[in-house]
C-alpha cells in the first residue's frame, strides 16, 4: 500500500513494507529435531498454530513427537494420515494433530475454523496443501532433507507473536 500526503508542494511516499522474517536450522538427527520442537513447546501460548511442510521422511511428525512429549503426552504420537486429525488431552494443553495430505485441498471436512476457536496448540503436518485455508498468523517449519539424519529446517514466523516466539528460541 502507499500512501500519498499532499501538503503545498510537497509530497510524501510511505510505503507500507512487509517484512518476511526467516530462520535457517539444521538438525543432524532425530535427537537434534526433537529438542528443537521441545525448545518451541516451552514457548507455547494457547491457540498456537504450528505448520509443518517438507516431503515424506523429513521430521514433520518427529516435530510433533517432540513437542507432545514436552507437553506430556505419553501416548504413542503417530502422523494421523488416515485419521486427518488426532486430539491429545491428556497433556499440559491440548494438541490437535493433523495431517491433511489426503485432503487434496478440500478442507470442508476438516473444521479448522472450529479447531482455531478451541484451546490448545495446532500443528499441522502437510500444511501447503490447505495454505489458503491457513491463518494469517502461524509459525510455518520447512523441512528439507539434505542428508541421511540431517535436515534443513526453514522457520517463518507470520504474526508478531511468532516473530517473539522464534526471538525466544532460536
Amino acid at each position: 500500500m502507499i500512501l500519498l500526503y499532499c501538503n503545498k508542494s510537497f509530497f510524501f511516499a510511505i510505503m507500507n513494507m512487509v517484512i518476511i522474517m526467516e530462520y535457517k536450522v539444521v538438525t543432524n538427527s532425530e535427537e537434534d529435531t526433537i529438542i528443537l520442537a521441545q525448545n518451541f513447546e516451552s514457548e507455547k501460548f494457547n491457540n498456537m498454530v504450528i505448520c509443518l511442510i517438507g516431503e515424506l521422511g523429513s521430521g514433520k511428525t518427529i516435530f510433533a513427537k517432540g513437542f507432545a512429549s514436552a507437553l506430556g503426552i505419553e501416548e504413542n504420537i503417530t502422523s494421523p494420515t488416515f485419521n486427518i486429525i488426532k486430539e491429545y488431552t491428556s497433556g499440559e494443553m491440548n494438541l490437535y494433530h493433523m495431517d491433511v495430505y489426503r485432503l487434496e485441498g478440500d478442507t470442508s471436512e476438516l473444521g479448522l475454523e472450529e479447531y482455531l476457536k478451541k484451546d490448545g496448540v495446532i500443528i499441522i503436518e502437510w500444511a501447503d496443501m490447505i495454505k489458503d485455508e491457513l491463518p494469517e498468523e502461524r509459525l510455518e517449519i520447512r523441512f528439507k532433507i539434505t542428508g541421511e539424519e540431517k535436515r534443513s529446517l526453514t522457520i517463518i514466523p507470520h504474526g508478531s507473536k511468532y516473530e517473539d516466539l522464534c526471538e525466544d528460541v532460536l
